[in-house]
């Protein structure tokens, strides 16, 4: 069985405003590096294989200060980086309102299976995710990993191991720096 800890990276400025990010490359702000100087000193007695982190800076740092505490080196997944918002990165939700009223309606109507314009559906980040943990499973067939990613990106994974449906999606959205434990028999 492998256990798996799933922890979405610390804060940015572009998170407090509420900001589409995405793949966006945004640094953590002061309260986000000492989130992530937190969940390192929490998680410090936690046994640990492997680190493994999206290639975006804010989620690379929060995981390198996890693997530093115990001489680990993370490992780099693009393929665990946050939902392509596309057009919309950078954008707050009014700006998209005004902008993209038709994809945005779309997307409310059907966030599962709609995207913003030259952007990914969160079907399609889930499968992205998926395949980016069940090898990591396979790797570490008893864990525990660390899994640092993005709020929306560990959604998909929390609603398929408990739901198996994109449904309450947002609902599962993590906070920023706090472990989440799967315990995972088979991969997902």
């Amino acid at each position: 069985m492998t256990e798996l800890i799933l922890i979405r990276h610390g804060q940015t400025e572009w998170n407090q405003i509420k900001r589409y990010q995405g793949h966006t490359d945004i640094p953590l702000n002061d309260t986000g590096i000492d989130q992530a100087l937190q969940l390192a000193e929490r998680l410090h007695s936690t046994p640990l294989e492997a680190v493994y982190t999206s290639d975006l800076q804010r989620a690379f740092l929060t995981a390198s200060y996890l693997a530093d505490s115990r001489s680990l080196v993370p490992v780099i997944d693009q393929r665990l980086r946050e939902i392509n918002h596309g057009q919309w990165e950078g954008m707050l939700h009014g700006d998209i309102q005004r902008l993209f009223p038709d994809h945005l309606a779309r997307f409310d109507k059907d966030p599962i299976n709609a995207a913003a314009p030259g952007g990914e559906t969160i079907g399609q980040l889930q499968q992205r995710m998926l395949k980016a943990v069940n090898d990591i499973i396979c790797g570490f067939p008893n864990g525990p990993v660390a899994v640092v990613s993005h709020g929306l990106a560990l959604a998909t994974l929390l609603a398929q191991q408990q739901e198996g449906s994109l449904n309450h999606v947002f609902d599962l959205i993590p906070e920023n720096a706090v472990p989440v434990y799967l315990q995972i028999n088979i991969p997902l």
